[in-house]
């Protein structure tokens, strides 16, 4: 049953605290077998991605065509599906590229006043690997919003593994592969194609980044990766937090609470509203609503098990709540949201004002939807430029600048006692 609370109830703090902490994301048992899956990959490689291809997705892999997608099928998917849809696609690539180009860093290089010579260079890493979902749904949106940043970023080898159950493929995703330049396209899914870009196969090259979202497999297979390859972020199941006034129309925020509880039935939506009455018509709302939605079942499972409203005394407490919550999604919903935004510290994004649902997010506003899930924005941000770059520091030192910081240095080794540290210092100083 849907989570209904008051901040003026006995016990409140005792039940938000359970809300905050329940936990939504893959078991123990998930994770002893990703470990196996991933040990027999590593160790037999393409062999090991033959049978699970076979028995998690029921596609054969024996010819070459039954591994690769080639680029020439992505070309025809673009320019066969309808007009509108690949204008969409377009506008939304021409977006999400615009945002992360300005995001790229700038290499640094100064002298100090010691004479020393310091900076830094931001370089791309040189192989990306994108996993596309393709079972519960396929998201060519998720395709564009973790390839055009790693192209933004400079990567010169963008590899897309997505399950093609029975060997099928979205066209959909296709096209948006040949927007985003994707060169190549495995039809390998589930953890061992993590595990296939961690390690390497004779066929599937290693990469140094995955990134994309994926179900609970795909997700500990990249948490127990990392550290082999670089990740974005361990992502769990969806969340959107909408914080709504009385004066917006139940409808639009049922919506709203739908829109990511039909991810999947662990996603969770929760809104927060100073209006019991409004509180009430937006669940009567989401009732009506649950009965139309073709991801009915999946949606009214998410709302029954992990939905939540919850009713302040005012909406100035909001803020204090959304930072415990520190949800992927944050809807301010009211007539004054300015101040509200500023209040809240932990989101993944923000969404500005009755006008900007979070599905604009997830399409065409430009901000990367790929984002920290779990609790996690209190210290991660969103998939970024900066997730498929590294930087190097470099410095230079003359006479002048060796003689000015070298005795601390010196100093300093001794204290830790490493000698063979001062002494590479002093051989200079002399």
């Amino acid at each position: 049953m849907t989570y209904q609370l008051n901040t003026s109830d006995a016990g409140f703090d005792r039940e938000f605290r359970k809300l905050v902490n329940a936990r939504r994301e893959s078991e123990s048992d998930v994770a002893i077998q990703v470990r196996d899956i991933l040990r027999e990959v590593k160790a037999r490689g393409d062999e090991a991605i033959i049978e699970y291809s076979m028995r998690f997705d029921g596609h054969a892999l024996s010819e070459q065509s039954d591994w690769v997608i080639p680029a020439e099928r992505c070309k025809e998917a673009y320019d066969t599906i309808e007009p509108e849809l690949r204008d969409a696609l377009e506008l939304a690539a021409k977006r999400i590229r615009s945002y992360h180009q300005a995001q790229l860093p700038e290499n640094r290089d100064y002298t100090d006043d010691a004479g020393v010579r310091l900076g830094a260079i931001w370089r791309a890493v040189d192989a990306a690997g994108l996993y596309v979902p393709g079972g519960r749904a396929a998201y060519p949106s998720s395709l564009l919003m973790n390839a055009i940043p790693a192209r933004v970023a400079g990567v010169e080898r963008l590899v897309v593994v997505t399950p093609t159950p029975k060997g099928q493929s979205n066209p959909i995703v296709l096209a948006a592969a040949h927007i985003a330049g994707v060169d190549e396209i495995w039809r390998v899914g589930g953890a061992q194609a993590i595990g296939a870009l961690a390690y390497g196969t004779d066929r599937i090259r290693p990469v140094d980044v995955i990134t994309g979202p994926g179900n609970a497999y795909v997700a500990e297979a990249k948490r127990q990766l990392y550290g082999v390859v670089g990740i974005d972020m361990v992502a769990g199941p969806s969340e959107i937090l909408v914080i709504a006034d009385r004066d917006n129309d139940p409808e639009w925020i049922a919506a709203d609470l739908l829109s990511q509880a039909e991810h999947d039935p662990t996603s969770q939506s929760i809104l927060i509203t100073d209006d019991a009455g409004f509180a009430a018509q937006v669940m009567d709302a989401v009732d009506v609503q649950l009965a139309m939605l073709d991801t009915g079942e999946t949606a009214k499972e998410s709302w029954d098990t992990h939905g939540a409203v919850i009713v302040v005394d005012d909406l100035a407490q909001a803020p204090e709540l959304a930072n415990k919550l520190a949800s992927e999604h944050v809807e301010l919903a009211v007539a004054e949201p300015e101040a509200l935004m500023q209040a809240i510290r932990h989101a993944g994004s923000i969404f500005i004002g009755r006008m900007t649902p979070e599905a604009i997010g997830d399409y065409v506003a430009g901000p990367n939807h790929v984002l920290p899930t779990g609790r996690r924005a209190r210290f991660a941000s969103g998939l970024s430029v900066l997730d498929f770059m590294k930087r190097t520091s470099f410095i230079e030192l003359g006479e002048q600048g060796i003689a000015a910081i070298g005795p601390a240095a010196v100093k300093l080794a001794h204290a830790e006692g490493l000698p063979a540290h001062a002494k590479s210092v002093e051989v200079r100083l002399k």
